[in-house]
């Protein structure tokens, strides 16, 4: 799949999410930098005057796999929002919402959303699913991310991004990755849907890295179409160059990818990523054992088993 062409964009602080209360206004830049779309913000309990709320989704909306078209739940969803991409969900997290598709651009005076101007990749940090101004926003598939009813057209490497609540709503619950390495092995699988169709997917790496364009080469925020073997091996190595653990799990060209990016910390703009790959033919979701392994992984597995046994074989008289 050829690759689109990049717009040169750059997003102004959130004021909203840090809490001044103000929406925040976001002015084109002449420079290419990663959109601020992940920052730590504290959870409220006061939801804006005009907010619509989106807690329970899952209970409002009647929902049945279609293999013909559009899913009923897509159906009803596009009813309130024309962003609507999917929903994503992990097991064993409170990780199970819709997700819209950035708009891209946003000229001011827009019908649909608005009074203000939007860089892409902007506009649901703040708002959401009813287009109401909400400091947790809305889990937003980058503008440039294809995920319709076509396979063939999907980017290689579908980029969600979204707020690292305190309260563990949007993408907080994922710290519990990084707190405890356990956690990984209870919950390795994420659930992603279109709106046609429902796949899964296992996580191989979540890691942190830098979100200021100067400060790494790991421009992930760019990296959606990786249509060369170069490129997605690029990708794959600056993962596991920064990852936290290794899982073993087997990842090469040709896999397609899902990243979520949610904020680390503040002080030097970092962020935290959980990256996963689309099952293979003959994987099953909730099975690790038929997940294909790396034969590094593999071997040291071995050498792991062999070693706990001999610390577990009693001394000889």
């Amino acid at each position: 799949m050829s690759k689109k062409s990049k717009t040169i964009a750059a997003c102004a602080v959130c004021a909203a999410a840090l809490g001044l209360g103000g929406l925040a206004v976001f002015l084109k830049k002449d420079r290419e930098v990663v959109p601020t779309n992940s920052l730590v913000i504290e959870a409220t309990t006061e939801a804006a005057s005009d907010n619509k709320s989106v807690d329970g989704w899952m209970d409002k909306v009647s929902y049945s796999p279609s293999d013909n078209g559009m899913t009923e739940r897509a159906k009803s969803l596009l009813r309130i929002n024309k962003d609507i991409a999917g929903w994503i969900k992990i097991d064993g997290l409170q990780l199970d919402y819709p997700f819209v598709k950035d708009p891209g651009e946003i000229a001011a005076n827009d019908p649909y959303y608005g009074p203000d101007e939007y860089v892409p990749d902007a506009y649901y940090l703040n708002h959401d699913l009813n287009r109401n101004i909400q400091e947790e926003g809305t889990l937003y598939l980058d503008y440039r991310d294809e995920f319709g009813s076509d396979e063939s057209q999907h980017s290689e490497n579908q980029v969600i991004y979204g707020h690292a609540m305190w309260n563990g709503n949007m993408m907080g619950c994922l710290r519990r990755y990084r707190q405890d390495f356990g956690f990984y092995e209870q919950s390795p699988f994420i659930q992603l849907s279109s709106n046609y169709k429902d796949y899964d997917y296992v996580i191989f790496a979540f890691l942190v890295t830098s979100g200021s364009y100067n400060a790494t080469d790991f421009h992930y925020w760019n990296m959606e179409e990786l249509d060369t073997e170069e490129d997605f091996n690029f990708y794959i190595d600056c993962c596991k160059r920064n990852w936290m653990m290794d899982t073993g799990v087997d990842v090469k060209y040709g896999d397609k990818l899902l990243t979520l990016s949610t904020c680390y910390a503040d002080e030097d703009n970092s962020r935290f990523l959980v990256v996963a790959r689309k099952l293979r033919d003959g994987e099953v979701a909730g099975d690790m054992t038929t997940i294909q392994r790396t034969e590094e992984w593999k071997k040291a597995q071995k050498e792991k088993e062999k070693n706990d046994a001999e610390h577990d074989t009693p001394p000889q008289d």
